[in-house]
């Protein structure tokens, strides 16, 4: 792969996800009944990240929780002849029922992350609302979802791949566009 280009550093990164946090305080009316769910791996930090800025804009901590979610598809280990997602756990520590769940997400690209998302939560009880955060939205679609809160549209090509990395797991906030080589 070769580096096409970055896209987005550790400022523009911040201020994607206040501005993120802002828009789900507008849309929410606030923090009542709200809950962040991140979707392991990245979309967990990031939802830690909007918590701590809605806390500073709200004074309120609101709860968060988890979703560890594998995707099985060809770039990436396939469980048998299943090309289904998997679903392995979720820590939840508050319920989900009647609350507005905001998933959080750091890349949206075909959607079928977030469909097994959605199904997860919905073993785990009824919300009111579900809503979708990313700080990334590629486009691709292969199921009708799309973002409610998204940081940077960024169109790609099939032929590149958009990575995030962020200071909890890879040391540094960027993100940035690889070209897959011919």
């Amino acid at each position: 792969m070769n580096k096409k280009a970055n896209v987005m550093d550790a400022n523009a990164m911040k201020r994607a996800l206040t501005r993120i946090a802002h828009e789900i305080l507008e849309r929410n009316k606030g923090v009542e009944g709200l809950m962040l769910v991140g979707i392991k791996t990245r979309g967990v930090p990031i939802a830690n990240r909007l918590k701590e800025r809605i806390k500073e804009i709200e004074g309120v901590e609101i709860p968060i929780g988890e979703l560890d979610i594998t995707l099985y598809r060809d770039d990436l280990s396939h469980a048998g002849d299943l090309n289904e997602p998997q679903l392995n756990d979720a820590k939840l520590k508050e319920q989900v029922t009647d609350k507005n769940v905001v998933l959080v997400d750091d890349v949206l690209y075909t959607g079928r992350t977030v469909r097994a998302a959605m199904d997860a939560i919905m073993d785990h009880g009824r919300p009111s609302q579900i809503q979708l955060a990313v700080l990334v939205d590629r486009g691709h679609r292969e199921l009708p979802i799309r973002a409610d809160f998204i940081g940077k549209n960024i169109p790609t090509s099939q032929n590149e791949i958009i990575t995030v990395e962020l200071e909890e797991i890879d040391h540094e906030d960027h993100v940035i566009i690889y070209e897959k080589n011919k």
